[in-house]
């Protein structure tokens, strides 16, 4: 059996454990610390972000936009119902309601069409908008900002997956009010765990980083008038992202290399269609995405899993979850049938050529039944 090839794993430059042990020397290893700065620094460096937080999730960052923003009992949310459902849970933490709109077939990420039609129709005003970079690819986001600037709805862009992806040469989790990015441990970049918040508006930024650090007013003794949370990064975790952060480049690379290697040995298969990439845009292709006409995905999973190979469905959409089964929507039926016919597949940036020949041969053996 060889050796398990993971989804996406965690791929280390090589730099990480000299700046953890500068954390140890320096003996900050709690949060704060000269490697959140420099981690943070890196960020708005890389993608233009005027301001950034480090937070210990992606859902945090999420938590503190909504807090910031005035989000709270009783109001709306808008947010892409094809997507993963930290971005959702955020909304509940403030207790207002989730609004699901669904995909277009063009990016498989959030309708522009849809998310118009709701605004021109609803009685009620959204508050916000999450809209996800749904597996590194970017949503229509120039037409979306413009539909949530005309009706006066934030724009908070989930870009947790598409660290480095771009539109029109600008960097996504860049053109809202709020951008998020996770590190969790698949993610294109890793700290193990941890996020970041990032913006244009300083005020908001400095707001946020109040309210994840508990709320603490500026006195000697511990003086409280909001409630808070403890949603920093740690300095050991922001020194494995600085060193990541040195080969992003470098792993977006990789990731578009190994979809062009799937497109290569599977593309005349007219049975299967890849995850599309919007004209003008750059996708880091966090993961290399497909659907089936006809072939059951399970069968493929359970053939990949035969040669110790992880893939997994498609994400199933926030409206078809038991939990939201209440919840409003605006939906025609695209995120369902993606959900119904797709798979990610191993896109671990530690792959190779022979590696991506053996995934592919396996599913044509599924799909022709060899």
């Amino acid at each position: 059996m060889n050796k398990r090839i993971f989804l996406s794993s965690p791929h280390m430059s090589g730099s990480e454990l000299g700046y953890i042990k500068e954390v140890f020397e320096s003996n900050y290893i709690a949060p704060l610390g000269e490697f959140v700065n420099r981690f943070e620094d890196s960020i708005k460096s890389y993608t233009g972000a005027k301001n950034a937080l480090a937070l210990n999730s992606g859902t945090a960052a999420i938590h503190l936009a909504l807090r910031v923003l005035g989000v709270g009992t009783g109001d709306d949310v808008l947010a892409s119902t094809f997507t993963f459902i930290g971005s959702i849970n955020a909304i509940i933490y403030q207790g207002a309601n989730p609004i699901f709109i669904d995909s277009d077939l063009e990016s498989w990420n959030l309708s522009p069409k849809l998310l118009n039609k709701y605004l021109l129709e609803c009685e009620k005003k959204p508050k916000a908008l999450i809209v996800t970079h749904l597996y590194g690819m970017s949503a229509d986001i120039e037409k979306i900002a413009d539909i949530c600037r005309l009706h006066g709805v934030y724009l908070i862009e989930d870009a947790a997956e598409s660290l480095g992806a771009t539109y029109g040469g600008k960097h996504t989790g860049t053109f809202g009010d709020f951008g998020i990015y996770s590190f969790n441990g698949n993610k294109i970049l890793t700290t193990s765990g941890g996020g970041m918040l990032v913006s244009p508006n300083e005020e908001w930024i400095n707001k946020a980083r109040f309210y994840s650090t508990q709320a603490k007013e500026p006195f000697i003794h511990y003086e409280h008038e909001e409630y808070g949370y403890n949603y920093r990064m740690s300095n050991v975790l922001a020194a494995i992202g600085v060193g990541q952060m040195e080969v992003i480049e470098e792993r977006i690379a990789k990731k578009r290399q190994i979809f062009e290697w799937y497109k290569e040995f599977l593309g005349d298969i007219e049975e299967i269609s890849f995850m599309p990439e919007l004209p003008n845009s750059r996708g880091n292709r966090w993961l290399t995405a497909i659907t089936f006409v006809k072939t059951d995905y399970h069968k493929v999973m359970q053939a990949l899993e035969g040669i110790n190979v992880e893939s997994r469905p498609l994400w199933k959409p926030m409206h078809m979850q038991p939990l939201f089964l209440d919840a409003k929507r605006l939906v025609d039926g695209t995120s369902e049938v993606l959900f119904g016919k797709g798979l990610c597949l191993a896109s671990s940036t530690t792959m190779g050529r022979d590696d991506v020949a053996m995934i592919t041969d396996k599913i044509r053996k599924v799909i022709f039944k060899a």
